[in-house]
């Protein structure tokens, strides 16, 4: 079995460097933003100006990702009990409709008109060139910062990066890199269509490279939707940190066995817990009390990333109960334990 290991870094620390991600991503997308749609009116160039909409929307999206960063990090209070961390998801979710709706629908839009319409001229494309070649540099220093933070966080938490970034609860770490790697891409697309409009002297080209250009933001746009739409349902926690907790609680010597266990991440590094749990029967009420008390905070001290905590003393043998967990997980739980009874 898996040992659960919790970050090494701080959760002050990783929102202060998912800020600076952030702050570093939308300073570079807005003067990229603006050299290209200059250089798209002067080159008249579809795949100039799906560049500068490709970072029109990336701008859009690093402010509504800092909106995610300070809303998300508001106390708990009496209408949010749980705290306002899914305001992160949220947040996140309408970057990725920004992308969509601000980058690859405008992208394709002029990819088609350039491809069934009219040929077009192309002017200046040395300065396309300029453009593309200084904001490869500017989007490649904001991509590094994304790949340090992916690089460290997932080293602190022993993952490969691929597997941090499937998992995370941090949408804004993930949007930034992948809207990062997207736009290097995004810049070698349109450097092949400017570059094939030159030498062959059709626009077909340029099209074309408009309408890859729209793909691949509409492909980011689903990616990062689907993420924040999970998390927003209600995620379970990390399955490293369910097994951990499971593994815990079986050896806890009060407990008899773990009928149930649900988890949820309710925020960036932060996960709410619920345990059903058949208590030896010669404890009495007192004891009871104080070995639920004891547990509660020996998880919080284990696993630092448990926001709230409830343990339900149940029975094993209670059919409905077994009948819902059963429905939920099949006779071998997806996290590796079995469920009360089985």
């Amino acid at each position: 079995m898996t040992a659960y290991r919790s970050s090494m870094t701080s959760p002050k620390a990783k929102g202060g460097e998912s800020t600076l991600t952030v702050l570093l991503a939308l300073a570079v997308n807005l003067a990229i933003a603006i050299m290209k749609a200059i250089a798209g009116v002067i080159t008249g160039s579809a795949a100039m100006m799906s560049e500068a909409a490709h970072s029109v929307a990336d701008t859009f999206t690093e402010g509504l990702l800092l909106t995610a960063l300070r809303r998300s990090e508001r106390p708990a209070d009496r209408k949010h009990p749980f705290g306002h961390g899914k305001e992160r998801y949220f947040w996140s979710l309408l970057a990725a409709m920004s992308i969509f709706v601000s980058g690859a629908v405008f992208a394709l839009y002029e990819g088609f008109r350039t491809v069934f319409g009219e040929p077009e001229e192309q002017s200046s494309p040395v300065v396309g060139y300029v453009v593309l070649a200084i904001a490869f540099a500017l989007e490649s220093v904001s991509w590094a910062q994304a790949v340090r933070q992916v690089r460290r966080q997932s080293a602190a938490e022993k993952r490969s990066a691929r597997e941090f970034l499937r998992i995370s609860d941090d949408p804004t770490v993930k949007t930034v890199f992948l809207e990062d790697s997207a736009a290097l891409l995004g810049l070698l697309l349109a450097f092949a269509g400017i570059s094939l409009h030159h030498l062959t002297g059709s626009s077909l080209w340029d099209g074309l490279a408009s309408i890859a250009i729209g793909v691949l933001l509409a492909f980011v746009a689903y990616v990062l939707a689907t993420t924040n739409r999970n998390l927003l349902i209600g995620r379970q926690a990390d399955p490293v940190l369910v097994r951990a907790v499971w593994a815990y609680l079986r050896e806890v010597p009060e407990v008899d066995q773990v009928v149930d266990l649900l988890t949820m991440a309710v925020g960036t590094d932060r996960v709410l817990l619920c345990a059903r749990l058949d208590f030896d029967d010669a404890l009495g009420a007192a004891d009871l009390e104080l070995a639920c008390v004891r547990i509660d905070e020996e998880l919080r001290q284990r696993f630092p990333d448990l926001d709230e905590v409830f343990l339900e003393p149940v029975p094993r043998t209670d059919p409905a109960l077994r009948q819902r967990v059963l429905a939920r997980y099949g006779r071998l739980l997806s996290d590796g334990y079995q469920s009360g009874g089985s």
